[in-house]
């Protein structure tokens, strides 16, 4: 079959996305984590819940065979626990000391590309600063190292094999499914049906699209709808006057990525975006500075338009998975590109993939300046005003992150984009939500996972620090803290993930990442230079 002019451009899309970039090194087998056991009792801590709820405390929360079967509160602050009232410790079980912590459900994370070959990043490597980061459960939004790696790792991190979140599979439109490279050529509504039947039978999650003509997205969408399977959207500009968010909403899309779609989707005064004469798609820094002028291009927050359309969505209960913080570097760059821990946890492959390049995706730092970040600046404070009245409607709103691009690391940028959130207008407890029950029901998993509550499974975050007071004590890096004694400490940083009841000491993972950042390093007698300075 001849190749459209559409379908090229398309396959190009996917390989500037990082899609087709081929399988990175898998993971090896699990050699961390103490568990499972019979009983698990974490005693003491002060839970803090996916609900909303104030935290609470001291609890001891009870796991039996991967299950909790109890949540008792078992005294008060600053009182002597009586051991009389708290859960009885069974032969054969194990019980640890969380008193003075805080305890949440393990954190979700929407958007989590499992690494690539271009950025020189192995499986171990992305999914130990995920588990050290308390993330014990991922999409991954198009399965780019191929659905038959991505589904055998899922596999294995569901039979706790590896080290590693569960995963959820969501294959990019129109991959091929026989393990090779490249895409299918759907241009029809019954090649589309097709291909999303034979993406459901392979044991896809789901399904990632990013565009198409109008009819084969359709006909797509609700297929996939009609199988049961969820979906996500990257509406890219190269179909977006064609199909916005509002189109893939009704016909059935489960969650939208990013925010492109959206503004287009409130254009009132234009069709389309106010494109220079001379913009290139190809041309990254033309696309990506461009995209910071389209919210001020929409209509105004809470005029009629703006109403129509969020409540539309609202309606159709549909999920947005912003991802603010893979475009931070947008609006400051400096900030992104020297962030403390680059030097320690960054490998020397992955910095050199975030260098300015006309061909690596999301490095379009051709020369990026003082205007685009001012563009860039306004175009957050209007799509986090849609977000967080999305929130205050009763909109679904999750924490995601695509890190891997733009000098977002993987891990580390989960706790910014949470603080993303908190300077959108959300609680604490909103962003926790956002993290945890949220993240659980755009994947259709909040009857296992989001909250502590009996009958779910035992996936948990354990800290020192209480991450309502500074969610900076949730990066690996810990949060900076003058003490009483006037001297200066690290603190924070997960200290436990629990994934499956079993526990890992989140710092350990965090130390294996350093390591091999090191190995890295040592080979290749590399350091993390500033662009530009040779040597």
């Amino acid at each position: 079959m001849k190749k459209t002019k559409i379908q090229l451009l398309a396959f190009a899309l996917l390989l500037m996305q990082g899609i087709v970039y081929g399988q990175i090194e898998k993971a090896p087998a699990r050699a961390e984590g103490e568990g499972p056991w019979s009983q698990l009792i974490i005693r003491g801590a002060t839970m803090i819940n996916g609900t909303l709820a104030p935290p609470q405390g001291p609890v001891d929360i009870v796991v039996e065979n991967n299950k909790i079967t109890e949540v008792r509160v078992v005294g008060y602050p600053g009182v002597p626990i009586d051991s009389k009232k708290r859960p009885v410790l069974k032969p054969g079980g194990k019980e640890l000391d969380a008193e003075g912590m805080y305890i949440l459900p393990g954190f979700v994370d929407a958007h989590a590309h499992i690494g690539g070959v271009a950025q020189g990043t192995p499986a171990e490597y992305v999914f130990k600063l995920w588990m050290g980061h308390g993330i014990t459960t991922i999409a991954d939004p198009s399965a780019g190292n191929g659905i038959e790696w991505t589904l055998e790792h899922k596999e294995k991190s569901a039979k706790n094999e590896i080290t590693a979140p569960r995963i959820k599979a969501y294959t990019a439109f129109g991959s091929k499914l026989n393990g090779e490279r490249g895409r299918e050529e759907l241009s029809t509504p019954e090649e589309a049906i097709a291909w999303v039947r034979a993406n459901a039978k392979k044991g896809a999650d789901g399904i990632k699209f990013f565009g198409a003509p109008p009819k084969v997205m359709e006909a797509a969408i609700k297929e996939n709808k009609n199988l049961g399977l969820r979906s996500k959207m990257h509406h890219a500009q190269i179909y977006v006057g064609q199909w916005n968010v509002l189109h893939s909403a009704r016909a059935g899309l489960t969650a939208m990525e990013h925010w492109y779609g959206l503004p287009e989707a409130l254009f009132q005064d234009r069709t389309v975006q106010d494109y220079s004469m001379d913009y290139n798609y190809q041309n990254e820094q033309d696309r990506f500075g461009e995209a910071g002028q389209l919210w001020t291009q929409a209509a105004k927050p809470f005029s009629d338009k703006w109403n129509s359309v969020m409540n539309e969505l609202l309606d159709l209960d549909f999920t947005l998975s912003p991802t603010m913080v893979i475009y931070e570097a947008n609006r400051d760059l400096a900030r992104a590109r020297r962030a403390e821990w680059h030097e320690e946890y960054t490998l020397p492959s992955l910095w050199e993939f975030y260098s300015p390049s006309r061909q690596s995706h999301g490095s379009y730092w051709h020369y990026w300046g003082t205007e685009k970040e001012i563009e860039w600046k306004a175009n957050y404070k209007l799509w986090m005003t849609f977000i967080n009245e999305y929130k205050n409607r009763g909109g679904r709103v999750t924490v995601g992150t695509d890190a891997g691009f733009i000098y977002e690391l993987y891990g580390f940028s989960y706790p910014r984009e949470m603080e993303l959130l908190r300077e959108a207008g959300f609680h604490p407890l909103e962003v926790i939500k956002a993290a945890t029950l949220n993240g659980a029901e755009s994947l259709g998993m909040d009857d296992e996972i989001g909250t502590i509550a009996v009958g779910k499974l035992a996936d948990f975050v354990i800290i020192e620090e209480n991450p309502l007071v500074n969610l900076k004590a949730l990066y690996g890096t810990g949060a900076i803290k003058l003490m009483e004694d006037n001297t200066i400490q690290r603190v924070g940083g997960v200290k436990y993930t629990v994934k499956d009841g079993i526990i890992y000491d989140a710092k350990q993972l965090l130390e294996d990442v350093k390591n091999m950042v090191k190995e890295q390093k040592k080979a290749k007698n590399y350091q993390i230079k500033q662009p530009g300075i040779k040597g």
